[in-house]
């Protein structure tokens, strides 16, 4: 079976990443020093965001083995 050549889950994954560093990088540039704890909330909503798409990711993974897995038992 081919693999998808687009993969929704990594360009989400990516998009989110970006989108972080550009509101990092706005927040510097329009508060200064005092958009630190802005950006560490920021930075901990990309990590938490990333660690959900990592978690769908897997479930899809172990979801599709499981499918392969009771369609090999069946031939």
């Amino acid at each position: 079976m081919a693999k998808a050549s687009f993969d929704t889950l990594r360009a989400l994954a990516i998009a989110s990443q970006a989108l972080g560093f550009i509101i990092i990088i706005t927040l510097e540039t329009l508060m200064g020093d005092n958009a630190r704890p802005w950006q560490a909330v920021t930075l901990a909503a990309m990590v938490f965001f990333a660690l959900g798409i990592a978690l769908v990711s897997h479930y899809r993974r172990n979801k599709a083995r499981k499918v392969r897995d009771q369609r090999a038992e069946e031939d």
